[in-house]
């Protein structure tokens, strides 16, 4: 088995995937800040993000963006400041990690969600801010105005709606295949609906970047705190970038040999093996002379099918 310098490892990643300080503060604040009651101090923040080799500037300058885009809400007490999650921002994480921690839809009831409108029922500014709301959430355009998903959830498509104040205009319903009264077969609707060549290229190169990490270290446990951290945390955020662009279909929908499965238990091994380091670190780092961070929420302790609670 190769010999891996995880200083080394680390440096190659960064340099051959340049980070931007704005994502990767959502990736924090979405791994590691949520979950200990979604509060940091701007000071704890810059310390942590230094570990990238951000700025503090840069820091200062995402923080900054993320609130007045409705993400984060700035609190001052005397000349330090910290940043909270809004419950908008609170929604908007819990919906785009949940995608990243649970476990694979390996079941399918064959149920489709359809999502339409009559013409003229809404305007071009909402029809267009639906079409891509819809879109991240992985729905595929069948015909002008009917969208459609074999597996998303009703509370995620009802916050759209109402987000998007087109709860009352809108039609949503299920509908499933008619057996026997169509010929053409579902991995036709499925061809014209996505393109997975970029999904599936993306997994690919997850999988190369950091397969050999999780192979080396499920041997040699080398990692200080701040590199488990910082591994942590890369990991998450190149798997959430794909995950982005997955339209999450069924693994009964999906290709032979889906490289997302890979993907997934790649991600979930070396989360294991890193987590407990990370959460060292984040305690560490995010202690002051007042208060450090709140205990981890349960629900921390489910993702990726259970994690072992820290002592």
């Amino acid at each position: 088995m190769k010999k891996i310098n995880i200083n080394n490892w680390i440096a190659r990643f960064i340099e051959a995937e340049p980070l931007r300080a704005k994502s990767v503060a959502v990736t924090i604040f979405g791994d590691s800040i949520a979950p200990h009651g979604g509060t940091v101090w701007l000071g704890g923040l810059i310390d942590l993000l230094a570990s990238f080799g951000i700025s503090d500037r840069l820091v200062r300058t995402s923080v900054f963006r993320l609130a007045e885009e409705g993400w984060l809400e700035a609190q001052r007490e005397g000349r330090r400041s910290s940043y909270t999650l809004t419950p908008r921002g609170v929604r908007r994480f819990e919906r785009a990690y949940q995608r990243i921690y649970a476990p694979l839809n390996l079941h399918w009831e064959g149920q489709w969600t359809l999502v339409f409108g009559l013409p003229g029922s809404i305007d071009a500014v909402e029809r267009g801010a639906l079409r891509k709301e819809l879109l991240w959430e992985g729905f595929c355009m069948v015909a002008p105005g009917v969208f459609a998903h074999p597996s998303t959830q009703a509370d995620a498509l009802k916050e759209i709606l109402e987000r998007g104040g087109v709860g009352d205009k809108v039609f949503a319903c299920t509908a499933s295949d008619l057996n026997g009264v169509t010929s053409r077969p579902l991995a036709d609707l499925i061809a014209h609906g996505w393109d997975l060549a970029p999904v599936i290229a993306g997994y690919q190169q997850f999988i190369s970047q950091f397969q050999a990490l999780r192979d080396f270290l499920q041997h040699e446990d080398v990692t200080s705190p701040e590199q488990a951290f910082v591994i942590r945390t890369l990991l998450i955020h190149a798997f959430r970038r794909v995950q982005l662009h997955d339209p999450q279909l069924p693994l009964a929908l999906l290709p032979p040999q889906w490289p997302g499965t890979a993907a997934y238990e790649l991600c979930r091994d070396l989360y294991l093996l890193t987590c407990d380091g990370a959460e060292q670190h984040l305690e560490a780092t995010l202690q002051d002379e007042e208060s450090g961070i709140t205990q981890a929420e349960p629900y921390f302790y489910q993702r990726f099918g259970g994690l072992s609670p820290r002592r």
